[in-house]
């Protein structure tokens, strides 16, 4: 048994095209039925049903699937053990955050490509819950991201800072001078809420169940910089972390006056799996940047 025969199977297995999958793995369509054939061989048994039309696993096929899967995860990770080792950091580094965390990565992509240019840096941003799917497809090698509310079993998250929930105003809003604001506030102004999905609307949602409170909502939106955008244009305030305008001009956050505001930046990583050294480099430039330190020392004070 072959490597490239189980990535065959598990390509055809993904796409049930035999011609789409040789396409998709760059080599013929001869070549990958030739594959597919001699595992079938060595393991005497069917694989796919195939006719004219249609392409499924049998049985047999959708339980190598998962086996497969882990083989050639196992392969992967032996591959990249040897090439730390081999080339000091080479190699690709994914990385996925959470669209407010973007502010405080830039201090530490600067000094990671400046540090390592030999790794290629592939950031994604998205959602709280499309980042933990690719997390735990390894499609990531760890997520940036405030704490869920919810338990992910193959998950482990270790704490970066601690933050809070704020209203973000402009430096002319009414707001700008309180120290705190209380949800009867809130309730004054039009508001611009980020998307249903996003953690911080997650947060709020959490902090305002216990309450009664009436909101203006006015517009809600899925990208943080226009959102912060119309909020220093604008008499609109918005609900986003403290850290999300880290180095933002114009504009100020204010703390809510409830209990239940705190946010745990942290980062994401898969338990009981290989953790490569480029990754945990960077984690260790971030734990020390000053964005992060600057969210340690506003917590502590």
């Amino acid at each position: 048994m072959e490597l490239r025969q189980l990535k065959s199977f598990v390509k055809v297995a993904e796409l049930l095209n035999f011609s789409a999958a040789a396409k998709a793995l760059c080599i013929t369509q001869s070549t990958l039925s030739q594959q597919i054939q001699q595992l079938e061989q060595e393991l005497d048994v069917q694989l796919f049903q195939r006719n004219s039309h249609t392409v499924s696993l049998t049985e047999s096929g959708e339980e190598l699937l998962p086996l497969a899967h882990q083989t050639l995860h196992d392969a992967d990770i032996c591959k990249s053990r040897m090439n730390d080792l081999k080339a000091l950091l080479a190699g690709t580094l994914n990385i996925g955050a959470t669209h407010t965390f973007s502010p405080i990565l830039t201090e530490t992509l600067l000094d990671f490509m400046k540090l390592y240019p030999k790794v290629k840096l592939n950031i994604h941003y998205k959602s709280m819950e499309e980042l933990m799917d690719m997390l735990e497809k390894n499609e990531v090698d760890f997520v940036l991201a405030f704490k869920p509310s919810r338990r992910y079993e193959g998950v482990e998250s270790h704490i970066l800072f601690n933050n809070h929930l704020a209203v973000i105003v402009n430096n002319h809003h009414p707001l700008s001078q309180n120290k705190s604001v209380t949800l009867t506030e809130i309730g004054k102004y039009d508001i611009a809420l980020p998307a249903k999905g996003m953690q911080a609307r997650n947060a709020f949602e959490q902090v305002i169940v216990h309450y009664s409170p009436q909101f203006r909502v006015r517009l809600e939106l899925n990208e943080v910089h226009i959102l912060l955008k119309l909020i220093k244009q604008s008499d609109l305030i918005t609900i986003l972390s403290e850290a999300t305008i880290h180095d933002e001009q114009g504009i100020k956050a204010i703390p809510i006056d409830v209990p239940e505001s705190g946010m745990e930046g942290c980062v994401h990583l898969l338990k009981n799996s290989y953790r490569k050294r480029s990754a945990l480099e960077f984690i260790r430039l971030l734990s020390e940047s000053n964005a992060i330190r600057e969210r340690i020392r506003d917590w502590i004070t």
